[in-house]
């Protein structure tokens, strides 16, 4: 009787033995598979990043015709075609419908120098990418393509004349497709497209109601191109290993390529560094005579967050409670001032961009003029304004300025080797960067608050949180910025 006793016992033990490695087991399933689908695109684009190097080696070592190259890079040349494509409609689209946000009269003084503060950072951050790359020198002896573009002697007086024509463009359609240099080139004129439409943005917002429709025509036109453009990614894996193939097996010194490539990535991550440590503590310190590292420790975990997501939309929350709980921000410039930068801000995408056409250009064979460094600097600061809220979004946005400049795009794939790591460097700095705004704009906008707080409440007229405006930009935003 004991025996049988013990027998069942120990059949009814291993029974929930089995059944808990079920469990266990399922749920292990449940987070792999959960886990996969998260970083389904990730996954994938890596890789074709191994296919493709997979591919440009095998193939090297047969020595290809040239015809063979073309068929290998063709799915790759087709991806690019795209993205460029879409390039001048979501100029367009994204430009008047972001500007047409901006109310002077509902948020007044926090709205102003928000915006100024982000331009300001893009533009510098811009200018920064590109002095690194001079010093540093990433690409100095690769050539990846004998495209070459001889550049004609231009006077300093010349470069800001030009300059000053391009933001100023005095045909719009004109301006889609030419641009000014000394006389006219071929090439979108990225600058005048911004300004024009900047305005036209603006514009329609003091005509409010009476513009609704027109207004609503191009956010719409903005969603859609973005749908487009999120299709179009997912054949990135394709798009890049056809790069990455044709790339490398054209390649005649394999070693010398990585080698500039990695010191690519050590430009960037220094500048990013630099930018985090350094410039924008240095700013808030200027501008608000406050320990700017003391408050960048309360910003540990946003900064965590935007490392593990790429995405700035989903460290809201904790940026929000860093500004108001911990720096005791009020939250009338918090509410607004974060999610608007969310949207405009990007100055770690600035540094990222304007240094990888600095590096594409030279591993391409291009000699860059003072005016071409100028011209990358410029777009990268008001482009990223425009940044579509998709993952990787940068790149799409570096395809946008190496067509501007007429800077052969074929290589770009070799960006994508590194993509998930400066992806994340670029957020972190984003992050960072939205809340040095917010404290910078609470700074100059305190006293204002402060008396407006003394004002009964039957006579106060302001509108300065849009609880809307989280709930859109976490909607749209679903990569990093």
């Amino acid at each position: 009787m004991n025996l049988y006793k013990h027998e069942r016992e120990s059949l009814t033990s291993v029974n929930i033995n089995e059944h808990e490695v079920r469990r266990r087991a399922c749920c292990l399933a449940n987070k792999i598979g959960k886990f996969v689908k998260k970083n389904l695109m990730l996954i994938l684009t890596f890789a074709g990043i191994v296919l493709g190097f997979s591919i440009g080696f095998a193939v090297r070592t047969a020595q290809p015709s040239k015809d063979t190259l073309i068929w290998i890079g063709m799915p790759g040349e087709l991806f690019l075609r795209t993205l460029k494509l879409l390039i001048l409609p979501l100029i367009v689209c994204s430009v008047i419908s972001g500007s047409a946000a901006l109310d002077p009269k509902s948020n007044g003084k926090i709205s102003a120098i928000s915006f100024l503060f982000i331009v300001i950072t893009n533009v510098l951050a811009g200018v920064f990418g590109v002095a690194l790359c001079i010093i540093f020198k990433p690409g100095d002896g690769v050539l990846m393509s004998k495209d070459t573009k001889e550049t004609a002697f231009v006077e300093t007086q010349d470069i800001f004349i030009d300059l000053l024509r391009n933001l100023f463009p005095d045909n719009m359609i004109k301006a889609t497709f030419s641009q000014s240099q000394t006389e006219n080139k071929q090439g979108t004129n990225v600058l005048g497209l911004i300004t024009v439409c900047t305005l036209v943005g603006i514009a329609s917002s003091r005509l409010k109601d009476r513009v609704k429709v027109f207004i609503q025509f191009f956010q719409a036109g903005a969603d859609i191109i973005l749908q487009i453009l999120r299709w179009i990614l997912w054949t990135t894996p394709v798009g890049v290993a056809s790069l990455i193939a044709v790339s490398m097996a054209g390649i005649t010194d394999i070693s010398t390529v990585f080698a500039q490539l990695g010191m690519f990535v050590l430009t960037v991550t220094t500048g990013i560094a630099i930018h985090q440590l350094v410039f924008l503590p240095l700013v808030l310190f200027i501008l608000t005579r406050r320990n700017p590292y003391l408050y960048l420790i309360t910003l540990v975990k946003p900064w965590m967050i935007g490392l593990a997501t790429t995405s700035t939309a989903v460290a809201i929350p904790e940026m929000l409670n860093a500004c108001e709980e911990k720096n005791k921000i009020d939250k009338r410039v918090s509410r607004f001032v974060i999610p608007f930068c969310v949207t405009l801000n990007a100055d770690g995408s600035a540094l990222f961009i304007s240094a990888a056409a600095v590096f594409l250009a030279t591993i391409t064979g291009m000699s860059l003029s003072a005016a071409d460094y100028i011209i990358i600097c410029m777009l990268t600061g008001f482009a990223t304004l425009a940044l579509p809220s998709i993952p990787s979004s940068s790149i799409v946005t570096l395809v946008m300025v190496l067509t501007s400049l007429n800077i052969p795009a074929g290589q770009i794939s070799l960006l994508f080797a590194v993509e998930w790591y400066l992806d994340r460097l670029r957020t972190t700095s984003n992050v960072v960067s939205h809340t040095f705004c917010t404290a910078v704009t609470y700074h100059f906008c305190k006293n204002d608050l402060n008396a407006l707080d003394s004002i009964p409440c039957d006579d106060m007229e302001l509108v300065i949180d849009n609880p809307d405006i989280q709930h859109d930009v976490s909607e749209r935003t679903t990569g990093n910025l």
